[in-house]
């Protein structure tokens, strides 16, 4: 046990590299680190939750800690550049704001964005600069402080960034498919609303069709979807330490803390209390 909390000491919060297809990436870096990869040019392919996927020049891409990662192939001409920031310290440091939820769930579903123009692209190359630049500044009086203040300025300015991207896909579900426009509508109501019913009424289908509609689109039923986009809501809201679970049961639109609580370790398998402990 001293051995790895050794290890997880002497690992670096922030690692900033020039990526190649000669290099690839560090030994582990999903396991340990959220990736920011700004693409130069070539492009990398990959199997994000068993989808195959492929960010190119211009694009930015953002890989959670731990995500289904299978596959990574790199373009001969494949140059970028990256920033990783230790998970923890990144979570850490997300600002209290409902947007975060949105922009989160929007990563995990749809890791690679679209840059709008060279201001934007420079914007991002500047953020990863400034954030290693502050990681790196050990002798300043106020080092921490400056340091978890710059991640915060920086988890900020992205969320600017990709803002017009995440508004114009959210566009384009709501004009898509029935599966699209119900997963859009899952994101934009599970704090409040989990029956099947409440979508389908929405949608003017039968629950049965639409839970057939999402199975045969994703391998899925809509009351599982519902209940893993409610699960993550959950976490994200649980690692908010500046709210207690009461007020997230409020959040959340459940009748009463002990419902919250009864729901909670269903999905998780232990109750919001013993979450909260573990991360002590």
């Amino acid at each position: 046990m001293n051995e790895l909390k050794e290890q997880e000491n002497n690992r670096p919060r922030i690692v900033h590299l020039e990526l190649s297809q000669e290099t690839g990436f560090p030994l582990d870096f999903n396991t340990y680190y959220h990736t920011h990869l700004y693409c130069h040019q070539g492009g990398i392919s990959f199997l994000f939750n068993n989808t195959q996927m492929k960010c190119k020049g211009g694009e930015f891409l953002f890989w959670f800690a731990e995500s289904q990662l299978k596959d990574l192939e790199f373009s001969r001409a494949f140059k970028a550049t990256i920033l990783l920031v230790e998970k923890d310290f990144l979570n850490q440091n997300i600002p209290d704001q409902s947007w975060s939820i949105d922009a989160v769930l929007h990563s995990r579903q749809y890791p690679i964005k679209q840059l709008n123009d060279k201001s934007d692209r420079k914007r991002v190359l500047s953020n990863f600069k400034w954030l290693h630049d502050k990681f790196q500044d050990r002798e300043h009086r106020f080092y921490d402080e400056v340091l978890n203040l710059q991640m915060r300025l920086f988890i900020l300015d992205m969320w600017h960034t990709f803002a017009n991207e995440y508004e114009r896909r959210k566009r384009t579900l709501q004009s898509g498919s029935l599966y699209e426009r119900f997963v859009h509508l899952v994101q934009e109501h599970c704090m409040a609303e989990r029956e099947v019913q409440f979508y389908a009424s929405l949608l003017s289908v039968t629950p049965k069709y639409l839970n057939f509609v999402c199975k045969q689109n994703s391998g899925v039923t809509a009351s599982e979807w519902i209940q893993r986009y409610t699960k993550e809501r959950i976490v994200l809201l649980l690692n908010n330490k500046n709210l207690n679970i009461a007020e997230i049961a409020e959040k959340m639109m459940f009748s009463s803390r002990s419902f919250f609580t009864r729901y909670v370790k269903k999905v998780l398998g232990i109750t919001p209390t013993e979450y909260r402990n573990r991360l002590e």
